[in-house]
């Protein structure tokens, strides 16, 4: 086993976000000169943009439960290798099926890594620093959205940037896969194989020497319990994980994030900046989002999650409400117009500090051992499912409602997500992820003689 230091385990752990954040967010500038060069519908666009989200599902499924089999370390090299395949296949991409195909490729590894990365950052972490090392995770998410608007718009100029927009993520896909070649496997996944002097030593890279034994001791008594089916995710131990999982997945994108970010140039314009000020905000939103996320990672630790939730979904619905008031007189007032856009930009800084980080570091810490695979790959399932319902009803809805009352119907969600937090999310900060799978038992009613 290679000897590396907890620096570069946490980092390369967490590099995967990069890579997350980067395929999901470059599409929103290279589709103005992909449509343009492959002369696309409107139909033929939607299918290129949501084709990511399409394999997302395929892959948060699939390298999730395959974490549980195979490994936490072969599935992040897994994820790399196919991040890699997926954006040079973009890049050369020669017609509109080729390019729907490797954006299909490209989303199997966003969704595998948007899985992966919060459960091994979760089994390396001590406890108490795992909400801090977890939503390394979202940083590393906020960094590769802000490198994606960079590369838009330095390469928008050319009339096949658009290529190098796409094929530019091969070189984070390949650092990750030489940077996880080092990574030590998770402890809990080796003591769970029977690999315990391993783990042993795994742990003493990542703990104090006066901490090894006990911690070990303690995954060994939750490591005897069978691996798990999902029968067993649905079960009344892992009910109660399963919820906060499922609700804080689907309740992180039904609250407007993703359409606000996708959509933020396009409110700029609409509310009278120009189209080269609207781009220029759309960089300056991804940097105060980088910002704003490293905030959230420094205190994370020091704030109950649950405080975090609500206060943040709070803070997103007064934004919200703003944002649809403000637009309706926006056309007739510049002072309007201003409000809107220190709205959408209040909105973010909740969302970042917040909703973002904290639903990957929870559904990281939740689930028990023996299904924690399982249940964090059908959670990002569900993220991923709330985000392509909400990006392909967002065109309808606009058109629909117009876009104050559509804004004002997402703060009404964040209202509900406040409900939700408060009636059935427990709180886990300071815990261990054994405690926490204790606290399970316990509330199911069950004995914990192991």
């Amino acid at each position: 086993m290679h000897k590396v230091s907890r620096g570069f385990i946490y980092f390369f752990g967490a590099l995967g976000g990069i890579l997350f954040g980067y395929d999901t967010g470059v599409i929103s500038g290279a589709i103005l000169f992909i449509q343009k060069q492959l002369h696309l519908g409107t139909w033929q666009q939607g299918w290129i943009v949501s084709g990511v989200l399409l394999g997302a599902l395929v892959g948060a499924i699939v390298i999730g439960p395959l974490g549980d089999k195979f490994g936490r370390k072969k599935m992040v090299l897994t994820a790399a290798v196919i991040f890699f395949i997926g954006a040079l296949g973009c890049g050369l991409a020669m017609g509109f099926w080729s390019l729907v195909l490797f954006r299909f490729i490209l989303g199997i590894a966003v969704g595998g890594a948007s899985t992966m990365v919060p459960m091994y950052l979760s089994e390396v972490a001590p406890a108490e620093m795992r909400g801090t090392l977890s939503s390394l995770n979202q940083l590393m998410i906020m960094t590769g959205i802000f490198l994606a608007y960079v590369t838009n718009y330095a390469w928008s100029g050319l009339y096949s940037g658009w290529r190098i927009m796409l094929a530019a993520a091969t070189v984070p896909a390949a650092i990750l896969f030489i940077g996880g070649l080092f990574l030590p496997e998770s402890p809990r996944f080796l003591v769970r194989v029977g690999k315990v002097d391993e783990a042993r030593g795994v742990l003493g890279q990542l703990r104090n020497a006066d901490q090894v034994q006990a911690e070990l001791t303690d995954i060994e008594e939750k490591a005897k319990i069978k691996m798990g089916g999902w029968g067993d995710v649905f079960s009344k131990v892992a009910r109660p994980a399963l919820i906060i999982g499922l609700g804080l997945a689907v309740f992180q994108q039904v609250m407007g994030c993703n359409t606000v970010l996708y959509y933020a140039p396009t409110i700029f314009t609409d509310i009278g900046f120009g189209v080269s000020a609207a781009l220029l905000a759309h960089i300056g939103i991804g940097i105060f989002n980088v910002i704003v996320t490293a905030i959230a990672v420094v205190i994370m630790d020091k704030v109950n999650r649950k405080t975090m939730l609500i206060v943040g979904a709070l803070g997103m619905a007064a934004s919200l409400f703003t944002l649809g008031i403000a637009m309706h007189y926006s056309h007739n007032s510049m002072t309007a117009a201003y409000i809107a856009a220190i709205a959408l930009t209040v909105y973010i800084a909740f969302f970042s500090a917040t909703w973002g980080p904290v639903m990957w570091v929870m559904i990281g810490e939740v689930f028990p051992l023996n299904i924690r695979g399982l249940g964090v790959g059908l959670s990002g399932t569900f993220n991923w499912g709330a985000n392509m319902i909400v990006s392909l009803t967002f065109p309808t809805l606009l058109a629909a409602l117009g876009t104050e009352k559509l804004f004002i119907g997402y703060g009404v969600l964040c209202v509900l997500a406040i409900w939700f937090v408060h009636s059935g999310v427990f709180e886990t900060r300071g815990k261990s992820l054994e405690q926490i799978e204790g606290y399970l038992d316990e509330r199911a009613g069950v004995a914990a003689k192991n």
